[in-house]
């Protein structure tokens, strides 16, 4: 319940964020603007972001009896918690690396990276499946999904600020100049604050999250070790490996910050620390 109102809030905000960029690019005009783009990327945010988000990571889908054993894994962890088998998709990264999709239970995936499965060992690879299945329990990937992309659609408009100077209406002749001048220095500021803006949309999703998807990921496999000793591994590689096929928008996904090697990123990181969430895991066992 706290997660669909959250949802929906999310969505009445980031409407909002729409149509004050909408003014800004292009006046009162760009208001009905924002509000059409804000109602589009609502609706496809909520019932195709899961499918949008791994169509980015070029995800291909993984079938019973390939790559590792993965599905049997997933589907005998998804039986342990009492949620149906999420499908489950193979990422050609090196970076290792996974993240959980889905508006809820019943329309959920886990996708994991081709690095992933070369650098843990059968046990902790399971750990980070049980991670992925404790967010799908918990309907943390709705929130997380929008996020990932509202967040990408502002980024979107952005870059495409610089046309808001061409569609400004300016009241009279007199003030064509002044309102230029007023449209250039917006779109500058837009372009500076639009990236902040996404990244702290991604802010906003809760790091608590972490910490109980690790929790009852831990419960689930049988080992708070194996776990920590994932998120060592991973943590250790994607920092010299970042996701090369990802997508800043989409960061706060990961069980660990996969581009953690940028300063600017680490600054607005929706993930705890990853000393932190292994402390809390040893201390569990």
């Amino acid at each position: 319940m706290y997660n669909q109102l959250k949802t929906f809030i999310f969505l009445f905000v980031l409407s909002a964020i729409f149509m004050s960029l909408g003014y800004l690019i292009a006046g009162s005009n760009g208001i009905f603007i924002g509000f059409f783009l804000a109602a589009v990327v609502n609706f496809t945010a909520y019932w195709f972001s899961d499918k949008i988000i791994l169509t980015m990571h070029h995800a291909q889908s993984v079938h019973p009896g390939d790559s590792f054993g993965l599905h049997e894994m997933v589907e005998r962890l998804a039986q342990r918690a009492g949620l149906p088998t999420p499908q489950i998709y193979l990422i050609p990264d090196h970076s290792p690396n996974a993240f959980a999709t889905g508006r809820n239970p019943h329309h959920s995936a886990i996708a994991v990276t081709q690095g992933l499965l070369g650098a843990l060992s059968y046990q902790e690879l399971e750990s980070v499946l049980a991670h992925e299945l404790a967010h799908i329990k918990n309907r943390d990937t709705l929130v997380g999904c929008i996020a990932a992309t509202m967040a990408a659609a502002i980024l979107v408009v952005a870059r495409t600020s610089p046309w808001g100077i061409f569609f400004g209406t300016p009241t009279s002749s007199a003030r064509t100049e002044g309102r230029k001048s007023n449209s250039a220095f917006r779109v500058v500021v837009m372009a500076i604050v639009s990236p902040l803006a996404a990244t702290l949309i991604q802010f906003a999703v809760s790091r608590s999250r972490e910490y109980m998807a690790d929790l009852m990921g831990a419960e689930l496999c049988g080992s708070p070790e194996r776990l920590a000793n994932a998120l060592q591994k991973i943590h250790s590689m994607s920092s010299g490996l970042p996701l090369a096929s990802g997508n800043p928008a989409t960061a706060h996904l990961y069980i660990v910050n996969p581009f953690s090697g940028t300063a600017l990123l680490n600054l607005f990181s929706t993930h705890p620390s990853v000393e932190d969430r292994i402390a809390k895991l040893l201390k569990l066992g």
